[in-house]
């Protein structure tokens, strides 16, 4: 994933009614009207954070009938996420160290 799409990702997930939307299409496929019975805003702007999540990639739309349905699409998710990890491991790599500082002070305490 290039940098400037995983600015659109981080950037639709910054919003919260955006990801309770996401929690949503990872239950079930939804329309417009399905999505905005959840929430207390208009429908059109619900098609607003549907266009920013499709925008980034994470949600598809496609026709059944005379609905046009959303659907999550989760690999942008995954890439997100792959991203972070590599801070994790950072994370995990300080704790680690603090840890055996924490430890070696226990010990001349002694």
């Amino acid at each position: 994933m290039d940098d400037d799409q995983l600015d659109l990702v981080f950037g639709a997930l910054a919003d919260r009614t955006r990801r309770a939307i996401l929690a949503r299409l990872a239950e079930t496929d939804s329309n417009v009207n399905d999505l905005t019975a959840l929430f207390t805003m208009s429908q059109p702007a619900i098609s607003k954070h549907l266009k920013v999540l499709e925008g980034a990639g994470l949600v598809s739309r496609n026709r059944q009938g005379t609905m046009r349905l959303s659907h999550l699409e989760a690999e942008p998710l995954k890439d997100a996420t792959g991203w972070l990890a590599d801070y994790r491991e950072y994370w995990d790599a300080s704790y680690a160290r603090l840890d055996a500082l924490l430890d070696s002070l226990k010990k001349e305490k002694s």
